[in-house]
């Protein structure tokens, strides 16, 4: 069977997306999955993406690490998928849709896109690091000289090493460059390797850095290797809320393969 895919991209961190709204696409298929997403051997990318029918929202996100593997929320892809339905006539500038981590809000302004992330309550304050969930686990560790730092092979020690083990977490490594502006480079758990962005990842870090108290704003610019991203949110008693995701996601090129 032949199929149509989609290639986008929002700050380096690149996915496959499919309209799988006719149910087409075996899932179960991981296998298939992962060699699609193969640099050499297939497309290429960090992460495979259907877009399928929901009953209660616009679309459903289902969201396929690199490894074949049915994932966590995926920020980046998510801004991806957003401007995906729109391309395809689903919505317009607004929108709510389904992902493993339940409905989520967003809006396109200016070819920009804004995606409401679930609310985050418990943030485990450690003193070398912090650990919060934002729709995917993440470890936020703040380190100096970001720029040289080996980040795959520190990231895979502690993705692999106590307290996470076989399940993992991604691994964000932050230096902070002004009060409202801090660079982030993240070892992903399912690609194995360190991406140009991540969406979960950044947001992690807004709330992490906010919970140190090594800022006080509540919109921050997190710089990428692959471009920068904005986090903005509101802080309270019992965690953060109205926490939006923000930055470009962009078409790169259509195909077709065969399943």
């Amino acid at each position: 069977m032949t199929t149509t895919f989609y290639k986008y991209q929002g700050t380096g961190n690149d996915f496959i997306i499919i309209d799988n709204r006719q149910n087409k696409v075996d899932k179960n298929n991981t296998k298939r999955i992962k060699e699609f997403c193969d640099r050499r051997f297939g497309i290429g990318s960090d992460g495979f993406i259907l877009l399928e029918n929901d009953e209660i929202s616009d679309f459903k996100m289902v969201y396929f690490n690199a490894d074949g593997n049915e994932s966590s929320m995926c920020g980046n892809g998510g801004r991806c998928i957003i401007a995906f339905a729109k391309f395809l006539g689903i919505i317009d500038n607004e929108t709510t849709f389904n992902a493993i981590d339940g409905i989520h809000h967003a809006k396109i302004k200016d070819d920009i896109v804004h995606l409401q992330m679930s609310k985050v309550k418990d943030i485990e304050l450690h003193p070398n690091h912090v650990f919060l969930n934002t729709g995917s686990p993440h470890h936020v560790e703040v380190v100096s000289n970001l720029k040289d730092y080996d980040v795959k092979h520190n990231g895979a020690k502690i993705r692999y090493g106590e307290p996470y083990n076989t399940p993992g977490s991604n691994i964000n490594f932050v230096e902070q460059i002004t009060d409202n502006t801090f660079s982030v480079r993240t070892y992903e758990r399912g690609v194995e390797d360190e991406t140009l962005s991540c969406g979960t990842g950044v947001t992690a870090v807004a709330l992490a850095m906010h919970s140190k108290k090594l800022t006080n704003e509540n919109q921050l610019t997190l710089k990428t290797l692959g471009g920068d991203l904005k986090v903005s949110f509101q802080s309270n008693e019992n965690g953060y809320d109205d926490i939006w995701l923000i930055g470009p996601a962009k078409q790169v090129f259509k195909g077709e393969f065969v399943w």
